[in-house]
Formats: C-alpha cells, structure tokens, sequence
C-alpha cells in the first residue's frame, strides 16, 4: 500500500474504521481514561455496545457510498476499539506508530494485519519515551498542527497524551514541515474544563477553511494563531456546549463532503449554506459520550 496523507480533507481512498464488536462492560469510573466517559460513566449514561455497533455501521455505509475503502482491526474480546485514530496515523507517506497508553497497548496488535500491508520503510517506531496519539496530530499541507500538555502534571493527567519529545522526534522526521505546537486545557474528570485531543478543539474542512473551538487552548494567542493562518471569515467558532458535543470532531471524505452528527443542526446549516458543502449526517450521539466522534473513529490511509 502506497500511503498518502497531505491534509485532512483531499479526496479519501482508503481508511482504518475502529471496530465496534465485543467493546465489553461499562468502565468502572476508575478506569475511565478520558473526562466524557467520565461523565458518562458517572451519570450512568456510557453507550451499550448495541448503539455503538448501529452508530458505526451508519457511518461506514456513508464511505462505502463514496467508494472508499474501508479496513477493520482484527476484534479483542471484551476491549474498546472504537478509536482507531489513535492507534497509528499517517503524514505524507509515512505511518507512525503511537505510544499509546498502557490501558489502550493491547490494540496495536489487531492493527497487524493492516500495517504488514505497508512497507517495512514506510513505518515509523518512535522511541518509548516519545508519547503521542493522532487525536492530536493534523496534517495540512505544509504544516503540521500537534496538541500537547506542557503542564509539569503532564504525568498527572490520563488525558495528557502527546508530550514535548514526541513533537522534537517528529521536526526530525518532517524537517520541512512548518510545525506548530498547542498547549492544550487537560481535565480527566471535567469535560467542560479540558480537551483530551487537538482535533477536539480544531479541524480544518474544505480547502482553507476550519473549525475551531477557543477555550481549548492554554494560550488564546494559539487561537488567533489559527484565525491569522486560516482568515477570521474562514473559521467557524463553537461553543463550550458545543465542544462538549464534540462539534469539531466531524470527518471530510473529500474538500466537497463532510461527515456530521445529525444533531449539529447549527454547524451543519452553517457548513451547506455559507461554505457550500455537502454535509453527510450520521447519528453518533452515543459514541460521543466515550469521549471521541468521527475524526477519532478512523484512521485515514491514503487520499488523493
């Protein structure tokens, strides 16, 4: 397989969508390790793996519908798989593999088969110490966006899941790219107080355009940063409630077409009517509550 990921919005070829099968009980509220499952675990609203099978099986009939590709990891009874992003991502044609977190170590091995199908050369093993997940990882183009925690209870945080040597080891890999480092807003209980991933507080769609939520970022300066690379007029601003819906998390299956919760009725007008797009939506209101939505459901492989 000839890996090609540029941006994260040219036409898609080819993906990894997480596996909704055998994602076993509800968590204890201990073992939870992001703020929404939290929450949900605790308000006693967690998703039953019936909803997760029928919410996913919703949204590869949107990619098969537009001809993409769709691979599935191999099942791990009893194990959360949703969120295939996180396992590996891809920039250009490179697949790095994540140092995930202990809880989540166990899935890489059912990604076995879907990485023996890219070369040996292609993939990247980060040293141990270099943590970072691909919720915090966006390509665009000449640029590579990474989210991170430069808290000193970066070890503190379960929600803390990119860290400061991650972003050097990838400056060595990607000398060209121009890339930009955020400082995130970590909370492992608080859903409002923090974003676990960087796509959970901005996403670019279209060709120039993006979604962005302010109050993720430590610094607003890292706000207006975007605003200045994107153009005010090109960037769609979401509310704290919307961030907690996980608004930003949508999925472009090409600059035309994105894939939307049916529920962002706000976003979603917004998207058709000013920015002319085709907004396919899906119901993925009870995979939210585990803390990620689309973007983090799917590991893109090749695009055009």
């Amino acid at each position: 397989m000839k890996l090609n990921i540029k941006n994260e919005t040219a036409r898609l070829k080819s993906v990894v969508l997480g596996q909704p099968l055998s994602i076993g009980p509800t968590p204890a509220l201990e073992e939870s390790y992001d703020a929404k499952s939290y929450y949900n675990i605790q308000h006693k609203t967690y998703p039953s793996e019936h909803d997760v099978v029928e919410e996913m099986t919703a949204f590869e009939n949107i990619l098969i519908k537009y001809g993409v590709e769709v691979y599935r990891p191999n099942i791990i009874s009893d194990y959360n798989q949703v969120f295939a992003r996180d396992v590996a991502f891809v920039i250009d044609d490179k697949m790095i593999i994540s140092n995930v977190i202990p809880d989540r170590a166990d899935e890489q091995e059912a990604y076995r088969r879907i990485f023996e199908k890219v070369r040996w050369r292609d993939i990247i093993n980060l040293p141990e110490k270099a943590h970072v997940e691909g919720g915090d990882v966006i390509v665009w183009n000449d640029f590579l966006f990474v989210g991170t925690c430069y808290s000193e209870d970066y070890r503190n945080f379960k929600t803390a899941r990119t860290n400061e040597y991650a972003i050097e080891i990838l400056k060595e890999y990607f000398p060209k790219k121009r890339i930009i480092d955020f400082d995130l807003k970590k909370n492992d209980t608080e859903p409002y107080k923090g974003v676990l991933h960087l796509d959970c507080t901005f996403n670019p769609v279209g060709r120039d355009k993006c979604i962005v939520y302010r109050n993720g970022f430590v610094e607003e300066s890292d706000y207006h940063l975007l605003l200045d690379i994107f153009g005010e007029e090109n960037c769609f601003e979401v509310t704290d409630e919307e961030m907690f819906e996980m608004f930003p998390n949508i999925f472009s299956i090409s600059p035309e077409v994105v894939v939307s919760d049916r529920s962002f009725t706000r976003m979603n007008d917004f998207l058709r009517e000013e920015w002319g797009l085709t907004v396919e939506e899906v119901p993925y209101r009870e995979i939210s509550k585990m803390g990620g939505l689309f973007r983090c459901s799917t590991m893109p492989l090749v695009r055009e």
